[in-house]
């Protein structure tokens, strides 16, 4: 099974990826485990496929529920199966309620008539892409789960932030999405205490340090690429600051001689690291 390369860590190891994204991610799509499972999900969707049988078929599912970063939750077989059929009821709000961004783009995807799902030719293609896509990113993870949240925060943030939606709907759903909301709390140094809060005053911090910490005035800025990429250079700044530098990190070698001696304490040699990652 091909392993993404990350030979760095924190936002160099970033800017690497980046770099290489295209070529990995079409390396890792070759690799046959994934091209395999691409083939049978397209084989399968040929045709209508019944509800019944689309439950059942775990190897089906798996691919279909990764494409919408929902891997692993297979074995939710009725709450999958009501997904779906109320996304079929135009009188349901189930999915409204919900408030679950990935189970209402599967829904979507995975439309249910008379019993059946049929995709057409485009559909299984693009759903193919989706999975692939989505199963780098979990290979990913695999090795640096930094740089896995950071490639779901870029992939999702901008679908979030430019939806047209109320900033108040918005910042709901930066709440309900895992990786976003994730990235965002260690990007801004939001503390973990944040979730005991209200709903409605975590999305009244969130605001104010989208402001501060960002210069964010509209949380539709978020889609912008450049504060995209802003909150993802802050969001490995924190980490490594979180976590201690690393021997990737630039100005290690340096950063450990000051702590073996030469009468620098504890606090010299953290405003020399902060000065590194500036």
């Amino acid at each position: 099974m091909f392993q993404p390369a990350i030979p760095l860590s924190g936002y160099g190891g970033w800017k690497v990826l980046q770099s290489t994204y295209s070529s990995q991610l079409e390396t890792f799509a070759n690799s046959p485990s994934v091209s395999n499972d691409r083939e049978y999900f397209a084989e399968k969707f040929s045709k209508p496929v019944a509800l019944e049988d689309f439950l059942s078929d775990r190897r089906l599912l798996r691919v279909s529920l990764t494409a919408f970063d929902l891997g692993g939750e297979e074995w939710k077989g009725g709450f999958i199966r009501k997904v779906v059929e109320e996304a079929a009821d135009p009188e349901s709000t189930f999915l409204k309620r919900l408030n679950n961004t990935e189970y209402t783009n599967f829904s979507k995807a995975f439309p249910l008539q008379d019993g059946k799902i049929a995709l057409s030719a485009q559909a299984v293609t693009e759903i193919g892409d989706k999975f692939e896509t989505a199963s780098f990113r979990e290979a990913v993870g695999d090795v640096d789960e930094s740089m896995r949240i950071s490639l779901n925060y870029q992939a999702k943030i901008g679908n979030i932030a430019s939806s047209g939606a109320s900033e108040e709907a918005i910042l709901y759903r930066i709440l309900g999405n895992v990786p976003v909301k994730t990235m965002l709390e260690t990007a801004l140094n939001l503390p973990g205490e944040m979730g005991k809060l209200p709903v409605e005053r975590q999305a009244s911090v969130l605001k104010e340090q989208l402001q501060s910490k960002l210069g964010i005035n509209d949380v539709s800025e978020l889609a912008n690429p450049d504060k995209i990429d802003e909150a993802i250079q802050r969001f490995h700044a924190m980490e490594s600051i979180n976590n201690g530098p690393s021997p990737t990190t630039p100005g290690y070698a340096a950063l450990t001689l000051l702590r073996g001696g030469d009468g620098f304490g504890a606090q010299a040699s953290e405003n020399l690291f902060l000065s590194l990652l500036r």
